[in-house]
């Protein structure tokens, strides 16, 4: 078993925050309608991809009936719907759905971490939730070869910043702003970049669409490979 294998199976076995522990286990019993014939996952969510990836995409928390349904980031869901796609598109996914752990999905070059591991009610972890969960996104982090970190909405911008500090990589003062589009050169060589959150309040009111999300992506991939 590796390190990442390791801490992952640590992940899942977490109990330290009793609201998300309540929370997630009763959506996983009460289930969702359109979801009842499903074993709910209802435990937290370790880290999804490439073990080599250059590219680290740092979201918020899983889905009520995503992630915490199908025990895998951004899987069975519209805001993993969405994700995928764009990932597909810029070459980091073998395809472009993602409906539950066994359809084949696999990330190239690519690993999806979180701020918090478990659903949280209204998808608002408390800030003594993500400090709880902090030195797991420090842990996974420091196991991945990232040379870009993409933050998607304040949360994960804010969370991969806090880490950056916390594993003796200084960010300044005041810290970089987060925005759509926004870059920073971290002292260690690597680069964080910011992007609207893939969730279905940005991306179907417009304030996130495919041509944005691809717009980031293209960069990553120059920063990457300095390619085009």
């Amino acid at each position: 078993m590796t390190k990442l294998e390791k801490l992952h199976k640590e992940i899942v076995a977490c109990t330290a925050c009793p609201r998300l522990v309540e929370w997630r286990e009763e959506v996983a019993r009460v289930k969702r309608r359109a979801y009842r014939d499903w074993n709910y996952w209802g435990r937290p969510v370790p880290g999804f991809g490439d073990p080599g990836a250059r590219l680290v995409i740092v979201g918020l928390a899983p889905a009520a009936h995503g992630a915490n349904r199908t025990g895998r980031m951004f899987t069975g869901d519209r805001s993993g719907d969405f994700l995928f796609a764009g990932l597909h598109r810029a070459g980091f996914a073998n395809q472009p759905t993602s409906e539950h752990r066994d359809d084949g999905l696999a990330l190239k070059d690519a690993f999806i971490v979180a701020a918090a591991r478990c659903a949280p009610p209204d998808n608002k972890p408390l800030p003594e939730e993500l400090a709880r969960c902090a030195p797991f996104l420090d842990r996974e982090m420091a196991l991945l070869p990232a040379r870009v970190l993409l933050a998607l909405g304040a949360i994960g911008w804010n969370a991969a910043l806090a880490s950056l500090d916390r594993t003796g990589v200084p960010v300044g003062s005041p810290r970089p702003a987060f925005g759509h589009g926004a870059e920073v050169l971290l002292p260690d060589g690597r680069t964080l970049m910011g992007c609207y959150h893939v969730s279905q309040q940005n991306t179907q009111t417009g304030r996130l669409t495919p041509a944005m999300f691809d717009a980031v992506m293209n960069r990553v991939r120059v920063l990457l490979d300095g390619k085009r």
